[in-house]
């Protein structure tokens, strides 16, 4: 088995040891070196945050706070550790939220994400990710680099110029969405284009569906899946087919319960929250909005990492009800109120006549009516709407991350 480097199968405690003897230091320079960070890290020694609990103590950054904070503080929100102009590249993801490049070759770390995918030194990508605005294009173009592979930069759409281009140049490896592959596997059919070059596939954008993959497979193309941000890079990678995400080896990720900084229990669905070694751009505890969960065991492939689950969805539930928005925090509120919760989650549904009608269920320990209307003050108290309270048995709530679940129908 070939891997990246040494750092993948490294013993899991050395790995813990190597990445919070770093994280002091990176604190310290973020703190120093950047605006937003020294505000909101200004009490922080940051000497003492060498483990995951003391990790967990510190504030979240949210990317649903970015185009607010980019806005107030353009263009970056202060959280950039270089100036402006000794950056390689700026990108604008929609929102718009400003994305930095450094000027380090590969600097998303996406390289080990290629490489797990089986793309090796001397092989011709053609990438499909856009070159125009947001940084996918360069994500994966300075990664193939890294690895050692020659790049068609082909960008998005255009898809009887893409299975032309396929056609003449015959590359091994495609990167870009899984979806856009099937399009242009599609097309050169109905071209009688011959395409077979084409072995592997780094795709990332969006899920990788079942049925997308087996198609994928029977055409010969081997894909791999990988996970990441224009703001954090590589966050994990997938070395085997459906076997879960192994983190990359420069980020810490916690799973965290929506809404708040509280780490979930192991194998429960939450937040993904990444702290990054990333000197240009060091962003500390940033929560994605995205959910996953910590999967069992180590990777069959060797690497030693912890694995996640891959995408689950979206971890912003605020919702409005009666004219007042509620939030996952404002529910973990409820919650730190009164310990006899273990577990909860408040479902927005309409009534009869079509009315809001919010409810707390709870897993709770020794309930009763005193219980459930205590609990019913908080929900009133916190959320300024009422809402009713059904106790639920301990383990029978889904775990699936959701803290707030609409479901009124407005068809």
């Amino acid at each position: 088995m070939d891997y990246y480097d040494d750092l993948e199968t490294r013993d899991p405690e050395q790995r813990e040891l190597a990445l919070f003897g770093a994280l002091p230091g990176q604190i310290r320079h973020a703190k120093a070196n950047t605006a937003h960070f020294a505000r909101l890290l200004r009490d922080v020694d940051a000497d003492v945050i060498r483990n995951r609990k003391a990790l967990a103590g510190l504030p979240v950054t949210r990317k649903s706070d970015l185009i607010a904070l980019q806005r107030k503080s353009p263009p970056f929100a202060g959280m950039t550790a270089v100036s402006t102009g000794s950056l390689g590249r700026i990108f604008c993801s929609p929102g718009p939220i400003y994305d930095p490049q450094g000027t380090r070759g590969d600097f998303w770390r996406f390289g080990r994400a290629l490489f797990a995918a089986g793309f090796r030194r001397g092989d011709l990508v053609h990438n499909t990710f856009s070159y125009h605005f947001t940084p996918a294009g360069f994500m994966m173009d300075l990664a193939a680099q890294a690895v050692g592979c020659a790049v068609f930069p082909a960008g998005v759409g255009q898809t009887e110029l893409q299975v032309a281009a396929m056609a003449d140049l015959k590359p091994i490896g495609y990167a870009g969405t899984p979806s856009f592959l099937k399009i242009i596997l599609d097309k050169a059919d109905e071209l009688k284009a011959d395409v077979s070059s084409l072995r592997k596939a780094s795709v990332s954008g969006e899920a990788l569906l079942p049925a997308v993959r087996e198609f994928l497979k029977s055409r010969g193309v081997d894909v791999r899946q990988s996970y990441g941000t224009a703001d954090l890079g590589l966050i994990a990678y997938e070395t085997e087919p459906m076997g879960g995400l192994v983190v990359d080896e420069g980020v810490i990720v916690e799973i965290l319960r929506p809404g708040t900084g509280d780490p979930v229990a192991f194998g429960e669905v939450g937040e993904v929250v990444v702290t990054t070694l990333c000197m240009e751009y060091p962003l500390i505890r940033f929560a994605t909005g995205d959910l996953s969960a910590i999967a069992p065991g180590v990777s069959a492939c060797g690497r030693t990492n912890m694995r996640i689950k891959g995408w689950m969805g979206r971890a912003d539930q605020t919702t409005k009800v009666k004219g007042m928005f509620v939030h996952p925090s404002q529910v973990d509120l409820v919650v730190k109120r009164h310990p006899e919760i273990v577990k909860a989650r408040l479902s927005v549904e309409h009534d009869a006549a079509r009315n809001d009608r919010m409810r707390l269920r709870c897993e709770v320990r020794n309930g009763g009516d005193a219980l459930s209307q205590a609990i019913a003050e908080s929900v009133r108290d916190v959320c300024k709407v009422r809402g009713e309270v059904e106790f639920a048995d301990i383990g029978s709530l889904p775990n699936d991350g959701k803290v707030i679940e609409d479901l009124r129908k407005y068809d």
